[in-house]
């Protein structure tokens, strides 16, 4: 099974970001308790109590303190069986990643990092409204890795603003001299409330151009393909088969847990997510209310979430599974679909599987709406 933790805290707010943080710290003690709470009052939510992977995502999970860490992770352990080999993942800010503190993650169990790299150029940096710098993140990434902690994962971003494609180039060229096990690599996407969105309403910034966003995908998959990264997810490459187990997890429908505000679960016919809302989200647990809202999924959620999450995958989505999702419906209603979308050279078909082609990964929430039932 598999547990996610959201901790909903930053230095400062990226003006990408429209996940549910807050840049007031003082509430961190007081949050991490209340996860606490939650971790008991949610423990028997999973059928089976081994936990295969743990992922402290956010907000800046490495604004956690020694003890805040500790907390969580004896929390963790006094509730949940924890895999020897299990997959524990920490999302990271370079700025954080100080010898100590590397040393205090190897301690608590932390055998993977995820770096918010973005990019190496400090005046996209700047632009974004990150707290580090191109060096500091190289360094950052080498201190990490001569920590011992050698599953390491660096986030990229596409599709930002520039005239060419030369900063992308540079900055996969480093991410590849710096070997590290994973990268996700994500086009950059300009939601409402966020200072970007804002910026684009008032014309003070260009919405993303989509032909320029597609030839930096383009870009992005060759090089990577180059250096013997495996594109196993659209977003998501790995050497040697360091795939992220917590993420596969999501995408091949298996249940998992969530804690903190904002934070989903899923246990194979429902899902449930917290409010996002620190304040409320402490108070619920602090008065005994659970903070979350259950949605029961219905045969057409199922095979709906089914084909957003799977057919971005090597794996791609079964008809087998489909069929059983839907009650027996989906190949006899969706024959003419596939048909078309194999055609226009978006879909495949192998071994009873459907599955992106390079061109319809460009396409992909396109083409899983088209085959949606209900």
């Amino acid at each position: 099974m598999h547990l996610y933790l959201h901790i909903p805290f930053c230095r400062k707010a990226c003006h990408y970001c429209d996940f549910h943080f807050s840049t007031n710290l003082s509430q961190k003690e007081l949050l991490v308790k209340a996860m606490v709470a939650e971790l008991e009052r949610q423990k028997d939510y999973l059928a089976d109590k081994h936990l295969s992977t743990i992922y402290f995502g956010g907000g800046t999970p490495s604004l956690l303190s020694e003890e805040e860490l500790d907390t969580l992770m004896n929390a963790i352990s006094a509730r949940f069986s924890v895999s020897g080999s299990a997959e524990i993942t920490l999302e990271a800010n370079p700025d954080d990643l100080s010898p100590a503190a590397l040393s205090n993650f190897s301690r608590t169990g932390i055998n993977r990092l995820s770096i918010g790299i973005q990019t190496f150029d400090d005046e996209m940096l700047g632009y974004l409204n990150r707290t580090h710098t191109g060096e500091g993140a190289m360094e950052a990434v080498k201190r990490a890795q001569d920590s011992g902690i050698g599953n390491i994962s660096l986030d990229l971003i596409y599709a930002l603003p520039a005239p060419d494609h030369e900063r992308l180039k540079s900055d996969i060229g480093k991410i590849i001299s710096l070997d590290a096990a994973h990268l996700s690599a994500y086009c950059l996407t300009i939601e409402p409330d966020t200072a970007f969105g804002r910026w684009v309403q008032s014309r003070k910034m260009l919405p993303v151009d989509e032909e320029f966003a597609a030839a930096q995908f383009e870009i992005t998959t060759t090089e990577l393909s180059a250096a013997g990264y495996e594109q196993y997810e659209i977003s998501n490459f790995a050497r040697d088969g360091h795939y992220s187990r917590h993420n596969t997890a999501y995408w091949q429908r298996k249940p998992y847990l969530g804690i903190g505000p904002g934070a989903h679960s899923y246990n194979g016919s429902s899902r449930q997510f917290n409010v996002s809302n620190n304040n409320k989200y402490i108070k619920d647990l602090t008065s005994g209310i659970s903070p979350a809202t259950v949605e029961i999924l219905t045969s057409d959620d199922q095979v709906n979430e089914y084909l957003l999450t799977g057919l971005r995958t090597k794996w791609g989505c079964s008809l087998d599974m489909l069929d059983q999702l839907s009650e027996g419906v989906f190949r006899e209603t969706h024959r003419s679909t596939v048909k078309e979308l194999v055609a226009r050279g978006w879909l495949q078909m192998i071994e009873n599987t459907l599955l992106l082609t390079p061109s319809g990964k460009l396409f992909a929430d396109r083409v899983a709406s088209d085959l949606f039932i209900g």
